[in-house]
């Protein structure tokens, strides 16, 4: 992340800030210089033609230099990035980094970044000193070269003193501007290595692939989920499948709970039907349609995700929920609110709802993060609910409120909820339980504490035997394994 955000604001900067000032100087030192050869070619014509035969020997080293400059500069702005990663990542995690004592690691970890960065630097600052050098010695050693000519032509009454005199004043004009031209391009080496880096960040394409003649999800969706012999393994582990010949058919309005160890492929179904990902083997529908021939856009509107851990964004609470549908009002906003059990909280703080949450919510408690969250789906009224057991940051009482409302929600509406805990999966429709990526068994609760030993693990994991009904679940239930 570090990484991308140096891209995206310190290269961008430098792109700036060479792209403004160093262009009016190449342009009034292009003028002068051009102008300059005219005045030359005027006065002496032969001398002038002397001189550009020896400029261009003058010019290529530059050039092979102005490469390495640009290489040391892109290495410059790597090492800057670096350094800016790793303070991203302590900040963000400071009470973890206090908790476990380790701020003195962390300090030096990024005492040896920067340092890094800096010699790094000074290398890059060194090669275009070289380069501004030797720019100038170039130059104005063939500058001198052709003087001595126009002298020795002075001499033998060939050209007049007043001619040289000329010539020398126009010659000084090509120096200067040649010289500045040369600085210039210093600047121009160590900006284009910033732009391979922004040219990188941009080239880089998707992994989901866009159809070339999308298909339309019916309108409306009533969001019926299939699953057909789907298989899928992580880019960083492609020898290792997350989805094993995953098939499931999920009804409209069923509510399916997924349980599994930790590492069966629970949430990887969610982003495989976000379409964050694409299987390698077989097919994901959305009623009917297979999805892969549906933009990714146009999936994700149809359905809404409530993960574990809540997203909020350095913006208002108006902002927050209205995230999950852009267009909606200020009423229907409190609304969602108050259907996930968040208006209360949400009107006593200074500004109410136009109150700035902080960045990643700081200014809010885990169970207020979860029902702002909560709301934003409510808001974006999906067709299919993804639900990370959504009511896991909250209090009993809060619980037992955004219980109520979820259930209201999931009426008539499709929801898989990826369950840790048995309150959430008593109340399920079916439970599929995975292990390794592949469906062990499906079934209601009570068949699958009979027949399925997984299954029957988790409950006693729970309740301390293997007969537990529904009438024992509470909404305290203790944490299943998560995965």
């Amino acid at each position: 992340m570090g990484e991308v955000l140096s891209r995206l604001t310190a290269d961008t900067t430098l792109i700036q800030s060479v792209s403004g000032v160093s262009l009016s100087i190449v342009l009034r030192s292009s003028i002068q210089f051009i102008g300059a050869l005219v005045l030359l070619a005027y006065t002496n014509i032969e001398l002038m033609g002397i001189l550009m035969l020896i400029l261009p020997m003058a010019v290529f080293p530059i050039l092979g230099v102005g490469r390495w400059l640009r290489r040391l500069s892109r290495d410059s702005q790597d090492r800057i990035a670096d350094a800016s990663g790793q303070a991203a990542e302590v900040l963000g995690n400071a009470e973890t980094v206090q908790s476990f004592v380790a701020e003195g690691l962390e300090v030096n970890r990024f005492s040896h970044a920067i340092e890094v960065s800096f010699s790094t630097a000074v290398r890059r600052i060194r090669v275009r000193a070289f380069l501004t050098t030797l720019a100038t010695v170039s130059v104005f050693g063939a500058l001198i070269f052709v003087l001595w000519l126009g002298a020795k032509e002075v001499l033998s009454g060939e050209m007049t003193s007043g001619e040289l005199g000329q010539f020398v004043l126009y010659a000084m004009f090509v120096g200067f501007s040649a010289a500045a031209l040369s600085e210039v391009w210093g600047e121009v080496q160590r900006a284009a290595g910033a732009m391979e880096r922004l040219t990188e960040l941009l080239s880089i394409r998707s992994g989901i692939q866009v159809p070339s003649q999308p298909l339309p999800l019916p309108q409306p969706t009533r969001g019926e989920v299939g699953f057909q012999g789907v298989s899928f393994s992580y880019p960083s582990r492609p020898g290792e499948l997350a989805i094993n010949n995953f098939s499931l058919q999920i009804n409209a309005g069923e509510h399916v709970a997924i349980v599994g160890p930790s590492g069966a492929g629970k949430s990887t179904l969610y982003q495989l039907l976000l379409r964050f990902y694409e299987p390698q083997m077989g097919t994901m529908t959305i009623d009917g349609v297979d999805i892969q021939q549906v933009e990714a856009q146009a999936v994700r509107q149809a359905l809404a995700l409530v993960p574990q851990e809540c997203v909020i964004f350095g913006t208002t609470a108006f902002e927050n929920i209205r995230f999950g549908r852009p267009q909606a009002s200020d009423a229907e906003v409190i609304a969602a609110a108050r259907t996930a059990s968040a208006h209360d909280f949400l009107v006593r703080l200074p500004q109410g709802y136009d109150t700035y949450l902080g960045e990643r919510g700081a200014r809010l408690s885990g169970g207020q993060k979860q029902r702002i969250a909560i709301a934003r789906a409510i808001l974006a009224d999906p067709a299919i609910l993804l639900l990370d057991e959504a009511t896991s940051a909250l209090d009993s009482e809060s619980e037992r409120l955004v219980q109520a409302a979820l259930d209201s929600l999931q009426q008539n509406r499709t929801t898989m909820v990826i369950a840790h805990r048995l309150a959430t999966v008593l109340e399920a429709d079916r439970i599929v339980v995975l292990e390794k990526g592949r469906i062990l068994d499906t079934g209601r609760h009570e068949e699958l504490v009979a027949r399925n030993a997984v299954y029957a693990q988790m409950v006693k994991l729970q309740f301390g035997n293997t007969g537990a009904s529904t009438s024992d679940a509470t909404p305290l239930s203790v944490a299943l394994p998560e995965g």
